[in-house]
C-alpha cells in the first residue's frame, strides 16, 4: 500500500472536476471511522468552491423513526428518507438544493438549521447512506470514496467519541449524552461497546461495507489515522 494524504485524495478528486459543472462526490465507511474530518481536510485542500454535505440530515426524524419501530436501526438504511437524498443529490447540479441539517446536541433533524448549496464546484457528501441498493445502484454520485479500517481500530475510535461526548454531556444537560451520566464510566465504555456490537457493527457489515466494491476511490486508515491506497 501507498502513503496518501488528504491533499493527494483532493488532487485525484480535483482531476475530475469539469469547468462550469458541480461534481458530486460521496465519502463513506463506517461509523466513527472518520468520514467527517476526511471531508473536512480534503475541502480544506480545494482550491474550488466546496461543501461539505452530511448525509445525517437526511435520517428521518426521532418521532417518524420511534413510530416506525426504528429507533435502535438508526443509520440503516430504512432510517433515511432515501428518496429526497437522492433528488438532493441529482439536483445539486442543476442548481440551488437546500439540504436538511442534524443536530448532534438533540440527536435529531433540526428543521431550523437547513441550509441552501448554491454555486459550489464540488460538494464532498459525507455519512451513510450510500451504500448501493438492494439492486446493486449506489446513489447518484460522480465519484465515491470509501474509508476501510480495521476493526479494532474503529472500536477504539467509536469508545473515545463516545466518551468524549459522555464526558461533556456533564456540563450540558442539554446534550443526548446526558441520559447516560448515570452510568460509571466503566459502565458507559461497556454500553458503548454493545451499541457497537448490536447496533453500528451489523450495519457496517451488512450494509455500509457493500459500498466498497463499488467506490472509486478506497482509502485505509490506520490507528494513528496515517492513510493508505
Amino acid at each position: 500500500m501507498t502513503s496518501v494524504t488528504p491533499t493527494d485524495l483532493a488532487a485525484r478528486i480535483a482531476a475530475h472536476h469539469q469547468p462550469g459543472e458541480t461534481l458530486v462526490v460521496g465519502i463513506t465507511g463506517s461509523v466513527a471511522v472518520g468520514k467527517t474530518t476526511l471531508a473536512r481536510q480534503i475541502a480544506d485542500a480545494l482550491a474550488r468552491r466546496v461543501e461539505i454535505l452530511s448525509t445525517d440530515g437526511f435520517l428521518k426524524p426521532n418521532a417518524e423513526l420511534e413510530a416506525e419501530g426504528l429507533s435502535l436501526r438508526k443509520g440503516f438504511p430504512e432510517s433515511y428518507d432515501t428518496p429526497a437524498l437522492a433528488a438532493a443529490l441529482a439536483g445539486l447540479k442543476l442548481g440551488p438544493v437546500t439540504v436538511p441539517a442534524y443536530s448532534h446536541t438533540t440527536y435529531d433533524v433540526d428543521p431550523a438549521a437547513a441550509r441552501t448549496i448554491a454555486g459550489a464546484e464540488i460538494v464532498l457528501v459525507e455519512g451513510l447512506g450510500l451504500a448501493p441498493d438492494a439492486a446493486g445502484q449506489r446513489p447518484p454520485l460522480d465519484l465515491l470514496l470509501y474509508i476501510d479500517a480495521a476493526e479494532d481500530d474503529i472500536i477504539a475510535w467509536f469508545l473515545a467519541r463516545f466518551m468524549g461526548l459522555w464526558e461533556a454531556a456533564a456540563s450540558d444537560p442539554t446534550s443526548f449524552y446526558a441520559r447516560f451520566r448515570h452510568m460509571s464510566e466503566a459502565e458507559a465504555r461497556q454500553f458503548a461497546l454493545q451499541v457497537w456490537n448490536g447496533i453500528n457493527r451489523p450495519n457496517w457489515l451488512d450494509h455500509i461495507a457493500r459500498a466498497k466494491p463499488l467506490a472509486d476511490i478506497v482509502v485505509t486508515k490506520a490507528l494513528d489515522h496515517s492513510l493508505a491506497l
